[in-house]
């Protein structure tokens, strides 16, 4: 990305030129039947902006050389813009980062689209200023905005000047490939998918905000929204040109597929010293047979024969669940709702199942609380005694390493006896 952007004589770009002349020697030998092109960062396929009011498209001599067979794009665009607490502006239309339309409202919309954070003192802050163009072509500034890019006839700014010549780059005249697409399985990856941990590598780091957890259902739910997106009416429009979409949906290339055996990578540490990388990477390996906690629920729900359900707000991953032998469908509801922390509520004659987020629905006025009697306060709250909390927790689960072998865990508090203990076995892998 930054050898693209260097500046030559009369105002040139050398390495767009030599990518033009490699092009050309790659085609005389390997012939035309071969789909050729240049994999671009996400922040470099559709311009260069030096500074101040100038725009450079150029990257548009390549993209249009006819030895360019399309637009390759390497895509980490961020979805989301998650903190800690709920007074964060996203979460104010939102419930949660795993919210599926909250992400999916993202591919094309929100940071790089909408707005920008002109500082870090401005995200910080979260100080969103609009992206406007004075000529009344915004696309031109919103490196999310494909379908502005793609469908539009290219006039450079110079200090803000709206160029009169186009570049040679022809509106829908090629598709776009996803080269790769991907998102670390981490805390909040969808904030900086482009992100990932690697002792090893001196461009380690987490995502904006990421308390650095392992998260595979972040990951999930970022794959799943991009494809959302673009399977979408209009998303994905189709060329007068070649006759196809503008965004080649049948290549978009996740990073990364390891073809390393799983399990043993990531488990043969002694083998492979990046293994440890693996539990917060970009790995999707080992992961494709993962389920979405929601489509579980909905699966139970389906084989009781119960359709009136809402689990748009369930979130959750599921790597492993075993029924075990002929059970009602509270039976198997039971330990999903143990492991993950929901509730399952009847709300205008539907069966909703909500996550537990901590967070209030409504406030309450006590004041407007029926009393008893004058002298009566209309709530009261009341806790269990000290002797009602368990000591020590046990849980029983499977291990999800691929071997399938029996784990068990617990927790106790310091200086307790561990008489009161409380045991529970999952069916799952964890």
């Amino acid at each position: 990305m930054a050898l693209t952007t260097i500046r030559g004589e009369g105002d040139s770009y050398p390495a767009v030129t030599a990518l033009r002349d490699l092009a050309r020697d790659v085609r005389g030998i390997l012939g035309p039947e071969v789909k050729l092109s240049y994999a671009a960062d996400w922040t470099e396929y559709h311009g260069h902006q030096p500074g101040g009011a100038t725009k450079r498209f150029h990257l548009d001599p390549l993209w249009a050389d006819p030895e360019i067979d399309f637009i390759g794009i390497d895509n980490y665009m961020p979805l989301s813009d998650w903190r800690d607490g709920w007074d964060h502006l996203d979460a104010q239309d939102h419930r949660s980062i795993y919210d599926l339309d909250y992400l999916t409202g993202n591919v094309a919309g929100g940071e790089g689209y909408d707005w920008f954070y002109h500082s870090p003192e401005a995200r910080a802050a979260q100080i969103r200023t609009p992206i406007t163009d004075g000529d009344g072509e915004p696309w031109v500034w919103r490196y999310k905005d494909l379908k502005g890019w793609w469908g539009n006839p290219h006039h450079e700014r110079i200090d803000g000047v709206r160029q009169s010549d186009p570049t040679a780059w022809q509106p829908g005249s090629k598709p776009i490939r996803f080269t790769e697409l991907g998102c670390a399985a981490v805390d909040r990856g969808t904030n900086q998918p482009n992100k990932f941990l690697d002792p090893k590598s001196s461009e380690s780091s987490l995502p904006y905000h990421s308390r650095g957890h392992r998260d595979e259902l972040i990951q999930m739910q970022y794959l799943r929204a991009m494809h959302r997106h673009f399977a979408a009416p209009g998303a994905n429009p189709v060329s007068e040109i070649y006759g196809g979409p503008m965004l080649d949906t049948g290549r978009m290339l996740v990073w990364a597929w390891d073809l390393r055996p799983y399990p043993w990578f990531p488990g043969l540490s002694q083998v492979w010293s990046d293994g440890a990388n693996w539990a917060r990477g970009h790995w999707i390996t080992g992961r494709t047979a993962h389920r979405d906690l929601a489509s579980v629920v909905a699966e139970i729900c389906a084989e009781a024969g119960v359709s009136k359900i809402d689990t748009s707000q369930l979130f959750g991953l599921v790597r492993g669940y075993v029924a075990q032998g002929a059970q009602s469908a509270r039976a198997l509801l039971q330990p999903l709702m143990l492991a993950h922390g929901f509730d399952a509520v009847e709300r205008g004659g539907r069966l909703v199942f909500r996550s537990r987020d901590g967070r209030a629905d409504a406030l309450l006025d006590p004041e407007s609380l029926v009393r008893v009697s004058p002298e009566t306060p209309g709530n009261e709250i009341a806790r269990d005694g000290a002797g009602a909390l368990p000591d020590r927790v046990r849980l029983g689960y499977v291990e999800a390493n691929g071997t399938g072998e029996a784990g068990s865990v617990e927790a106790a508090l310091p200086g307790q006896a561990g008489l009161h203990v409380e045991a529970a076995e999952l069916p799952m892998a964890l």
